[in-house]
């Protein structure tokens, strides 16, 4: 067989699915696994019979390469890259190109690719979003790092992508950690898209009494709409699965723990160092944390009172108002992870293309939805746009959802429903359009007792003042 167009390191999940849809575009993939018996098990398996050529060391893939040679790691974040990297670059060449296509943390990725390129190496940091069918059948693919790695690359990175209207969603976005930036900020609004989902589950079932079957009913109509999108349709289809021993809706058998891997997290670290507000994206954050208290919470409930949700009326009303309170909230919540970018695009030195970003979350990612053609378009209309709020379309959206939020808002106040993504997003929406907050007072009481001088609104910005 003739030498392989790339190499991939580690055959778990997401790295053996992703070499199967590499194979089926028609590119030679030499593969290599820890764990040796299991590219064996691999090459008798799922990739008997075809383009692969099974290696039992690094130097055996390194040798199958074609050059400039391409290898992609597919290993656990963190240090496992590190190590890689390091058994690696002894069988590689200058202007050879390593991949990492795991979700690393982007401060790693900026590390490695200055010390790959000082090295003579090219690096490529690449974030892959679509699970395991995405991997397999195309997901959303966004490389950052190393520019003239780009074009080599390219061709097999395009291929294997998601399209949409025909156009891959995968692009070059910009030097070192670019890449896994906007793939962690995916991750960041998938939390908040997931959190929100979840609080109109909640609101549903504990206001309006609704069972499993209206459930499904609620999410597949909205799935037909504006909320069209990924998350959305497997909410509806998880309410139509029921338990094989009880033959209940299994998701009322699960427990309300939720885990998390730490993406949601890093982007909320992010926000907090760069000072952008990214508040819905940080409480779905803090609402996975505080479900992972279950025993304290259960403690807590025969103790702390408070009101107890009630069965209202107007169900059909109601519904349509918690559709639109989502809609609006998951607005806000994208609007944060946008200027999210924008920040982190002067922080870090990047030219970042967010209408490219807003193709590359239509197709094969997990928060795949309709409504990003239409960030597409505003950014493409107005790439310099602050916020997405100030986009005319989305504008006119809040215009029309806002009060319904309000209302839903109200409501899950008045009966104890915790809502923390609905509230954030609102109360961000509120902040951002008030042109004077509460912080003349903050800065007030930081001089009284630090000194920290305040600036005045009667003088020109940057003079500072001190009151003793």
């Amino acid at each position: 067989m003739d030498k392989a167009d790339i190499g991939l390191i580690g055959l778990a999940v997401m790295g053996e699915n992703l070499v199967l849809n590499i194979e089926s575009r028609g590119f030679t993939v030499a593969v290599f696994n820890r764990t040796v018996s299991k590219v064996d098990d691999f090459m008798n398996g799922r990739g008997k019979g075809k383009k692969f050529i099974g290696c039992h060391s690094i130097e055996e893939l390194a040798k199958n390469l074609k050059t400039p040679r391409k290898v992609m790691l597919m290993v656990k974040a963190g240090q496992a890259v590190d190590d890689f990297i390091q058994m690696v670059l002894p069988h590689l060449s200058p202007g050879d190109i390593v991949i990492d296509g795991g979700n690393s943390f982007f401060k790693d990725t900026i590390r490695r690719t200055k010390m790959l390129e000082e090295k003579g190496f090219r690096y490529i940091g690449t974030g892959v979003s679509g699970g395991e069918e995405g991997a397999l059948k195309g997901p959303s693919v966004m490389p950052g790092g190393t520019e003239s790695a780009w074009p080599e690359v390219k061709p097999i990175l395009q291929a294997i992508s998601a399209k949409v209207d025909g156009e891959a969603c995968c692009q070059y976005l910009g030097s070192n950690g670019a890449g896994h930036y906007v793939k962690m900020v995916h991750n960041g609004i998938e939390y908040g898209d997931m959190q929100m989902i979840a609080e109109a589950y909640f609101l549903m079932k504990n206001l309006l009494g609704l069972e499993a079957r209206e459930l499904h009913n609620a999410f597949a109509a909205w799935n037909e709409g504006d909320l069209d999108s990924y998350l959305i349709q497997i909410t509806a289809n998880i309410f139509t699965i029921k338990d094989k021993e009880t033959k209940k809706p299994l998701v009322e058998l699960i427990l309300d723990t939720a885990e998390q891997k730490g993406t949601g997290k890093w982007t909320s670290q992010d926000a907090l160092d760069l000072g952008i507000p990214a508040p819905t994206i940080a409480e779905a954050v803090f609402a996975r944390c505080i479900s992972g208290q279950k025993d304290e919470r259960v403690a807590a409930s025969k103790i702390l009172t408070g009101p107890a949700p009630k069965k209202l009326r107007g169900k059909e009303a109601l519904i349509e108002d918690i559709r639109k309170a989502l809609y609006a909230s998951k607005i806000c919540s994208y609007a944060q992870g946008m200027a999210l970018l924008r920040g982190a695009e002067k922080a870090y030195g990047w030219k970042l293309n967010f209408g490219n970003i807003a193709l590359m979350w239509r197709g094969g990612c997990i928060i795949r939805a309709r409504f990003l053609g239409k960030i597409k378009e505003a950014y493409d209309a107005s790439p310099d746009l602050a916020n997405l709020l100030l986009a005319p379309y989305f504008k006119g959206i809040i215009d029309e959802c806002q009060p319904s939020l309000r209302k839903i808002v109200a409501l899950a106040a008045e009966y104890g429903v915790p809502v923390p993504a609905f509230m954030s997003a609102l109360a961000y929406y509120d902040s951002y359009r008030n042109p004077r907050l509460s912080a003349n007072l903050l800065q007030a009481q930081r001089d009284y007792f630090g000194a920290h001088t305040y600036e005045r609104i009667d003088k020109p910005r940057g003079e500072f003042f001190h009151t003793n």
